[in-house]
């Protein structure tokens, strides 16, 4: 508690991480990245709270390929960034290879 003009007021410290490790769907030399769905909630935070940051990335692009209006993570927060690829077990946001928790396949990887 703290108290602020004669108010009590609860304190919050933020959120802070020695290395924080993230993943992104692209990004370029500078660490500027953009994310699929979902991978947008955390990344961005944990990122901007973390001393390091390491990002995985599915492709490493040239500067000027992104379009700063879909940058999330602007670079000035990347320290790396690694190409890992295409993810095989990730086919158009569905877990390929995967069974749920009736035992059934979640989909089925084809051929590529």
């Amino acid at each position: 508690m703290r108290t602020i003009d004669g108010r009590d007021y609860v304190l919050e410290y933020p959120i802070r991480a020695d290395v924080a490790l993230i993943s992104a769907l692209r990004a370029d030399r500078w660490g500027n990245l953009v994310y699929r769905e979902t991978a947008r909630n955390f990344g961005p935070i944990m990122a901007a709270a973390a001393a390091t940051t390491i990002a995985q990335v599915d492709q490493i692009v040239p500067l000027g390929d992104i379009d700063p209006e879909t940058v999330v993570t602007p670079g000035i927060f990347i320290d790396h960034v690694v190409a890992v690829g295409e993810r095989r077990w990730l086919d158009e946001g569905v877990f390929v290879g995967g069974v749920d928790i009736e035992g059934s396949p979640l989909a089925q990887e084809e051929s590529r």
